[in-house]
């Protein structure tokens, strides 16, 4: 199998210390980094051209335009160039028997850990860039006031994997998953 569609890491059991709080092991999808570069684009590019724009169009107002031009595409270009990388370090996820474990965040990161029998829902969610990369992310929503665990940034092949066998074993995990 090629890289691109290779078959979904092998879980492992959590062993005698149960579901605790570590790191965990997998990272997303090299191409997470096109992505999160993209959306950042998204993002940064927009008022920087259009700010360039009417500075050619209204030369009296050129210098007053393109100063709020600079100011926003110094730091955008940073953040372009620097945030998909550092996310793409951070990013990790992980199942066992036990549980689902994830990694994210750049600035503000958090592990999060999903007993199996809390887990009500797995969802996959592709917004437009995510498929023009060939990506898909995985939601694991629990009965936690913390909100769902989410897993971006992996082929979506293996997120649709990941989906049916998180629901095979949430529906074989007993519990109420409340």
């Amino acid at each position: 199998m090629s890289p691109r569609h290779a078959s979904p890491p092998q879980e492992r059991s959590a062993g005698p210390a149960g579901t605790g709080l570590r790191p965990p092991r997998h990272p997303v999808d090299r191409r997470a980094v096109g992505w999160w570069t993209g959306q950042a684009l998204v993002l940064v590019a927009p008022p920087v051209l259009v700010l360039v724009l009417l500075a050619l169009l209204i030369p009296p107002a050129r210098f007053w335009l393109l100063l709020p031009a600079g100011a926003i595409a110094a730091p955008g270009l940073l953040y372009t160039l620097v945030m998909p990388r550092w996310r793409y370090r951070v990013h990790r996820w992980e199942t066992t028997e036990e549980a689902v474990y994830a990694a994210s965040g750049w600035l503000w990161q958090k592990w999060r850990v999903a007993p199996m029998s809390r887990i009500q829902t797995v969802d996959t969610v592709r917004g437009p860039i995510q498929r023009l990369f060939g990506l898909a992310g995985v939601t694991v929503t629990t009965a936690s006031a913390a909100g769902a665990i989410k897993i971006n940034g992996l082929d979506r092949a293996l997120a649709a994997d990941l989906v049916e066998r998180l629901t095979a074993r949430t529906q074989a995990t007993p519990g109420d998953a409340t």
